[in-house]
């Protein structure tokens, strides 16, 4: 006990919080909308297999990450001011706290209440003769085929076991010596084998299936045990810039996805009864402990992202919340039927507020670009697509109309990378000048550039500036600004960046933007300094951030230093915030909250006040080291007074909310925030709907 509170009192000792810790307290938050009172059994399973997500990929990444400096004898601290092995033992003792907790939920939130639906999961003993018969008719006719058993002994080597799949590992005995067998359920068949009794829908897990039939596949074996296990591998790499992009950098890249497959083992998963036996070897093949073990309760499944199977059924789509219907942006409201988009764009700057507004007019910008012959070229990036995407195509059709089109590809965009090299293909192939990312900088910012000739000597270009994806999906789940306009500054300034990315141009400095990784750290602390400034004098000051991550320790320095000369300053941090506000002496002056709830919070806000002058910027960066370090981003400043007013509205909005809202303590927890006594709940979700002209305009932050 003595040694647990060290640990916490040189945590609660530090000014900042751990990354990774903060990260579990996020999820905490979604896991908290999975047990919120009002929500069905379907949004609570929603909710449920986007933390079982979100914790893969913090172990492939986050967790995967500390490995890599505890395998190979490397220290680092870590902003609690632990090391890496003390930080390890803390680590681990908070994700078995939020696994306990996650499973606690799907037993007592999911399992209780799936009955009164009409759908139950369960084993495949609680099933009558005549659907064991079923069952067994699916194991032979498509699953058998697909299996393929591996044996560990002095003849075989030890198996590649996948990451994030579900394995069945067989302990067998010959002349009273022991083997291990394995087993990896196919992917591509659905997670649930489902059966109809009397209007119930039954869900009966594959591995059940597999486990009760395991003898098809060791006929005349002496069985010992079954047991099903899940493990989850590093997917934490560093990609090296390779000379030759075309070729040896994507062969090398597409390596290294292969390798996420196989490499570290960093969580094994496990039914409650597993072979003791089996465990010991395989603790002792892949070097790990009982820190890196998680067992789940025997009413319980491996991979909460399996509901998603349950969620989607169209027997129970009626269950899932109505989705509301974009309105039309408030730039937009006044146009007519027959009015071009490069018309209304010559007359005025429009902004877009996802998934409020659809992404309809810039993907409509887009595809009437590709079509129009007055257009001569367009220049786009890309971070992540859909899956199907409709920017493709009309890139693909703009090439067959016989326009200029370059493509920068990110192809290193974590868990798109496979997506992203292919469609990048799809366009070199037709002729697209792509560029597979930028030295050792991932590109992450958001640009689209059209140049259109409109008279015989007049160019015009039409940019749109964003914080989200060029993706039509994710456009209706996250939350994000997009921009689009034909100001002459925004088009030098995207021009110009363009030129920074594809060639080797020096601009002295752009009108509208802030880039990283050139100058964004610095402006924006240049920009929380004059606040400072502003506050030291006695006159107003404030300071607004809605972002998804707060990181870097060089912002956090300069908020610090800012609330400590008395501005207010005020965080909307969806994510992970290093951050510690409320420390006497520090930061007493800084409020954080975060927003979760049925929207992925997405957009990034900067808002100073500026001696009542304020200036906004919005774009694709956080306040992160790789942000600022790492990847190529930007920020643009709004210059329209209406659509600033918009984005302000935004903020103001985001700070009132009290139905997706959670406060930020100083140990670096949160409570949720409720409605005070008497007052209307408010909630963001649904209030962007109704917004009015009326109520931007009067908008009053401060």
């Amino acid at each position: 006990m003595a040694f647990k509170d060290k640990y916490e009192k040189s945590i609660f000792k530090s000014n900042l919080i751990s990354r990774d810790l903060s990260w579990l307290q996020f999820n905490y938050r979604v896991l908290d909308q999975a047990k919120m009172a009002g929500r069905n059994v379907f949004e609570k399973m929603k909710f449920l297999a986007i933390t079982a997500s979100n914790a893969d990929e913090f172990f492939m990444i986050r967790v995967g990450s500390l490995y890599n400096y505890l395998d190979y004898d490397k220290d680092r601290v870590d902003y609690s001011g632990l090391r890496s092995k003390s930080f390890k033992r803390k680590l681990f003792e908070e994700i078995r706290k939020f696994h306990y907790l996650q499973n606690t939920c799907f037993n007592k939130e999911v399992i209780a209440s799936l009955k009164g639906y009409g759908v139950r999961i369960v084993k495949y003993n609680n099933l009558f003769k005549r659907e064991k018969q079923l069952a067994k008719d699916y194991f032979n006719k498509t699953v058998y085929p697909m299996l393929t058993p591996m044996t560990y002994d002095s003849y075989h080597s030890f198996p590649t076991l996948m990451n994030k799949v579900i394995i069945v590992g067989v302990v067998s005995s010959e002349d009273e010596i022991k083997k291990m067998s394995f087993v990896q359920i196919p992917l591509n068949l659905p997670r649930f084998f489902e059966i109809q009794r009397n209007g119930e829908l039954l869900m009966l897990p594959l591995e059940e299936i597999v486990t009760s039939f395991i003898h098809e596949l060791f006929r005349n074996v002496q069985i010992d045990s079954v047991s099903v296990f899940r493990v989850t591998r590093n997917g934490d790499f560093t990609l090296e810039e390779s000379e030759d992009i075309e070729t040896n950098f994507l062969e090398e890249l597409k390596q290294k996805i292969k390798e996420r497959k196989t490499g570290r083992v960093v969580r094994l998963e496990i039914e409650k009864g597993t072979d003791p036996w089996l465990l010991e070897q395989l603790k002792e093949r892949w070097n790990i402990d009982d820190n890196n073990i998680f067992e789940i309760y025997k009413s319980g499944i491996l991979d909460f992202t399996s509901l998603w199977q349950i969620i989607n059924h169209d027997e129970f789509s009626d269950h899932l919340p109505e989705t509301h219907k974009p309105v039309l942006p408030l730039s937009l409201e006044n146009r007519k039927d027959e009015e071009s988009i490069f018309t209304i764009l010559k007359k005025r700057d429009v902004l877009l507020h996802h998934p409020y507004n659809s992404i309809e007019p810039m993907l409509e910008l887009l595809e009437k670009a590709a079509d129009d012959p007055k257009v001569l070229s367009i220049k786009l990036t890309v971070y992540r697509l859909a899956k199907n995407s409709r920017v493709v195509s009309a890139l693909l059709r703009a090439l067959e109309n016989g326009k200029n089109v370059a493509a920068l590809f990110e192809v290193k965009a974590r868990f798109d990378e496979e997506n992203n090299i292919r469609q990048a293909n799809k366009l070199r192939e037709a002729g697209c000048y792509v560029i597979y990312g930028v030295g050792n900088f991932k590109t992450h910012t958001k640009l689209l550039l059209i140049v259109r000739k409109e008279g015989k000597e007049d160019i015009k270009r039409y940019v749109h500036m964003s914080s989200g994806n060029y993706n039509e999906s994710t456009s209706k789940l996250y939350t994000d600004i997009g921009f689009m306009s034909s100001d002459e500054t925004y088009a030098n300034d995207i021009s110009e960046f363009f030129n920074v990315i594809t060639g080797h141009s020096q601009p002295k400095g752009y009108n509208n933007l802030i880039t990283a990784p050139r100058d964004m750290r610095n402006e924006l602390v240049r920009l929380i300094e004059n606040e400072a400034k502003n506050a030291k004098k006695g006159l107003e000051s404030s300071i607004v951030f809605k972002i998804n991550s707060l990181q870097d320790k060089d912002s956090i320095e300069a908020l610090y230093k800012a609330s400590q000369c008395g501005v207010k300053v005020k965080l909307i941090i969806r994510g992970i915030c290093c951050l510690r506000p409320g420390r006497k002496g520090l930061s007493e002056n800084i409020e954080v909250k975060s927003i979760v709830g049925d929207y992925l919070e997405h957009s990034r806000i900067y808002y100073f006040y500026n001696g009542g002058k304020p200036k906004v910027y919005t774009g694709s960066a956080d306040m992160m080291v790789r942000s600022f370090d790492r990847r190529l981003e930007s920020l643009f400043v709004l210059k329209d007074k209406l659509l600033m007013k918009q984005v302000i509205n935004i903020l103001y909005y985001n700070l009132k909310d009290t139905s997706n809202s959670y406060e930020m303590k100083e140990d670096g927890t949160y409570s949720k925030i409720e409605s005070k006594k008497g007052d209307k709940r408010f909630n963001i979700h649904n209030q962007f709907y109704k917004i009015t002209k009326e109520q931007v305009i009067n908008v009053n932050l401060i």
